[in-house]
């Protein structure tokens, strides 16, 4: 889909544009490093919990100082550039506070809803948010705030907690809404739920990368116009269609069968890592398989919302297909986590069987 969505860009003389290379490149990097971790006992990897979170914290205040932003969104902060490599920290940094949040959660399992440990766990789930709000970047932050209240739920937070938490949200709204949301973004979110608000130049100038995908989608039927053969996709019709607005080329090219076969896929290895969660019979297994798929969950439901212009278009990939090395690396990084998860699952039945033909001293008479 990459190499479609790319397919006009690739200069003469070479065989793939740049962001499908670094998408190779990255998802190549992500499967070795998905294997190596997987190698590793998770609880092992649970005891470098400050050293994970002191890095990420780090990585992420380093963006207000050297934090470039993408093209077009100068309210964004979000990428650290070492020559000409690209890093969004906030994608490693969703592992680590899944890691971090889980040795956490585990080590006051015996005194959860103690109002002390939900507040010290709230400080904890915030602090990533905040920043990550602070660099510009919604979608991220959105998505961390989905790991974060489900990873609260699944580890039996009482409800009570929750309804203050809305409360709160509610509450504080007003206050972020004017002072930490750009106009860009204020008008992102307009543009979908309150149109009515926004002059029709203001409405046009955020709603057309949107409109478009979902034309694109549209035009794609039920079986699509077939690979590489997308009018609207090929003659560059829909902006950023190699990354955040994917599913419009699935859309185009291989129709409502082509969508509902990625979101199957999506489906399938979603819950498969919630069911190796439980199978693990541990806290600590069970958040780390549940935070890695509430996460890819967050992803894909908010990248193939915005593409069908049911949600506000946030800058989120949609995993394992949009472009991008950091965020194809980081999944499997995540991958990774619950892969050692699964080889350790104290739920694991041995295999039966038997050996025969052997002699030995001790054999009966």
């Amino acid at each position: 889909m990459v190499y479609s969505a790319t397919y006009k860009d690739i200069l003469p003389g070479r065989f793939l544009a740049r962001e499908c290379l670094s998408t190779i490149v990255g998802s190549i990097l992500g499967i070795v490093l998905c294997y190596l971790i997987s190698l590793f006992d998770y609880e092992i990897i649970m005891r470098f919990t400050p050293l994970i979170a002191i890095v990420g914290f780090l990585l992420m205040v380093s963006l207000f100082k050297f934090g470039r932003s993408p093209t077009g969104r100068d309210d964004a902060i979000c990428w650290l550039y070492f020559g000409k490599i690209s890093f969004q920290p906030s994608e490693l940094v969703k592992i680590g506070f899944i890691i971090t949040f889980t040795t956490h959660i585990n080590a006051v399992k015996e005194d959860l809803n103690s109002l002390k440990n939900v507040l010290l766990l709230s400080l904890h789930g915030l602090l990533p948010i905040a920043l990550v709000i602070l660099t510009g970047d919604l979608g991220s932050a959105l998505v961390f705030i989905v790991i974060f209240a489900g990873m609260m739920f699944l580890a039996g937070v009482h409800l009570r907690y929750f309804a203050a938490a809305a409360v709160a949200v509610v509450v504080a709204f007003p206050i972020l809404w004017i002072k930490f949301f750009s106009e860009f973004q204020k008008n992102r979110l307009l543009a979908v739920y309150y149109p009515q608000a926004l002059s029709q130049e203001a409405y046009d100038a955020v709603i057309y990368q949107q409109a478009r995908g979902l034309k694109a989608i549209g035009s794609g039927m039920i079986t699509g116009q077939g690979y590489l053969k997308g009018p609207l996709i090929q003659n560059g019709y829909v902006p950023v269609d190699e990354s955040d607005m994917i599913f419009s080329v699935i859309g185009e090219e291989l129709g409502f069968i082509g969508c509902l076969a990625v979101a199957a896929m999506l489906i399938v290895i979603i819950f498969r890592l919630s069911k190796d969660g439980r199978n693990t019979g541990n806290l600590s297994g069970y958040l780390l398989c549940n935070g890695v798929s509430l996460m890819i969950a967050a992803q894909a439901i908010i990248n193939i919302g915005m593409c069908l212009s049911l949600l506000p278009c946030i800058g989120i990939t949609l995993p394992f297909i949009s472009s991008g090395g950091t965020s194809n690396m980081c999944i499997y990084f995540g991958i990774g986590v619950a892969l050692s998860v699964y080889r350790r699952s104290s739920d694991r039945k041995p295999i039966d069987f038997r050996v025969q033909n052997i002699s030995t001293p001790f054999r009966e008479f």
